[in-house]
């Protein structure tokens, strides 16, 4: 079983041919409310990947909190641990443009009311494979959550914040974007930015869009996974596709050849689609394009 403990946000999404700059306003072609936050989005991908999944986390007593806890449940994510507040649900207002780039604004909402894992949260984390963690919480949480963790804990460091050493220590692998390592490292190339990394965490990958992936470990490890070259729709959930992937690939005792593989196809699947959740592979979608020789061998 995986468990992720963050964010569940309703994604309101506009579309349009090029993003406004500021000051300036523009004509959208589409506009969809489509429920997300990084960690819902996680525990979707991971479970329609093929994993059991449980969520914990924080809604609002507003009209998003029932759509959201439904989406979830849709997907067979467990929502024992997801919580009502007083108060809107989080949100995030996400501009798609025409190439599929996309901007993102997130306000907490609900999400920023979590303070950390409650013993009955703790004891579903104790069962799992694995702990997905993001940092659409409050870090005080995601750090309560990864030091009590007896399961690895797999962090996705977005939005780029100061990492706490309390956190890092905590952390088995940690996934992020090369925007993401090399704020966090001030490194702009992403094989030094993994080398610095490694100094602070035992395992790592890091996702580089069409260019594909960088793995390494502190055992000497150093991988390169390329992408799945596909027509791109929306970049939107391609991240938390990729992570939420990963875990149940990771989880079932693949490699990090044979996980990054998995991870990169289901994130070549859902950027052929538009909307967060609603674009991530089922698992026989994944198996399916992982038998297809041209996405197996691109």
């Amino acid at each position: 079983m995986i468990t992720v403990f963050g964010s569940a946000n309703m994604d309101l999404v506009a579309y349009v041919p090029q993003a406004p700059h500021l000051g300036e306003t523009v004509s959208g072609t589409e506009f969809r409310t489509v429920p997300g936050g990084k960690g819902a989005n996680q525990a979707i991908a991971a479970a329609r990947a093929g994993a059991e999944v449980a969520f914990v986390g924080a809604v609002g007593s507003d009209a998003f909190g029932p759509a959201l806890r439904a989406a979830l449940d849709d997907a067979g994510v467990n929502t024992e641990g997801l919580r009502v507040v007083d108060g809107p649900s989080g949100i995030a207002h996400i501009v798609v443009e025409e190439g599929g780039g996309n901007s993102i604004i997130v306000v907490a909402g609900a999400n920023g009311t979590v303070t950390g894992p409650s013993d009955r949260d703790l004891e579903v984390i104790a069962a799992s494979d694995a702990l997905l963690l993001q940092l659409e919480l409050p870090m005080e949480a995601v750090v309560a959550a990864a030091v009590a963790s007896p399961a690895p804990v797999i962090l996705t460091p977005a939005p780029v914040v100061e990492l706490p050493d309390e956190l890092l220590d905590a952390v088995a692998l940690l996934v992020c974007n090369e925007h993401e390592a090399a704020a966090i490292t001030g490194l702009g190339v992403p094989d030094r930015a993994l080398e610095a990394l490694l100094e602070r965490v035992p395992e790592l990958v890091v996702t580089l869009g069409s260019k594909g992936a960088l793995y390494g470990s502190r055992d000497g490890s150093r991988l390169w996974a390329p992408a799945v070259p596909v027509k791109v729709v929306d970049t939107t959930a391609a991240g938390d596709t990729f992570v939420g992937a990963l875990a149940v690939a990771r989880a079932e005792g693949r490699g990090p050849e044979q996980f990054l593989r998995f991870a990169s196809t289901a994130a070549a699947l859902s950027v052929q689609r538009a909307g967060a959740s609603t674009s991530m592979p089922l698992r026989h979608e994944i198996d399916q394009a992982l038998d297809d020789q041209p996405l197996a061998n691109p």
